[in-house]
């Protein structure tokens, strides 16, 4: 055989190489799009799936009452001079007050206040979920 002949098979060669190649490429991208699709697909449901899953247990947290009893009454132990607790069953006004004294006051009525939040959260964890319903959130008893 002659060069030109070898390199007449050579480029014969290359180009059928070059063809299985561009054809095993184009298999690869055609499965690489269909497990990307698939992914999307999957990380979808996923998203959905956990986005009900925070809905349901926010509403589960939001309604509740006894764990509203259990954070206002911690909340009130450890910071009742601010009287976030208040404000945790919404009572803004009464959470305003104790607010408006704890700073007001410079500090001097302070003592007073946290002592009226300690009592609280600890009226708060005494009762039971059905106590503590009917009597802060049905019955709006603001104090004590």
């Amino acid at each position: 055989m002659s060069d030109t002949d070898d390199n007449k098979n050579l480029k014969k060669d290359l180009k059928e190489g070059a063809r299985k190649i561009k054809e095993k490429a184009k298999e690869i991208a055609k499965e690489i799009d269909e497990n990307t699709q698939e992914f999307q697909e999957e990380a979808k449901n996923t998203a959905e799936e956990f986005t009900e899953g925070a809905k349901q247990a926010y509403q589960q947290i939001s309604s509740d009452q006894g764990s509203k009893r259990i954070v206002a009454g911690i909340v009130a132990i450890l910071f009742g001079s601010l009287g976030i607790h208040k404000f945790i069953l919404g009572y803004q006004k009464e959470g305003i007050v104790m607010l408006v004294i704890s700073f007001l006051s410079l500090g001097f009525l302070l003592a007073l206040v946290a002592l009226v939040g300690i009592i609280e959260g600890i009226t708060y964890l005494s009762k039971t979920d059905e106590e503590f319903f009917e009597t802060y959130q049905i019955g709006r008893r603001p104090w004590f």
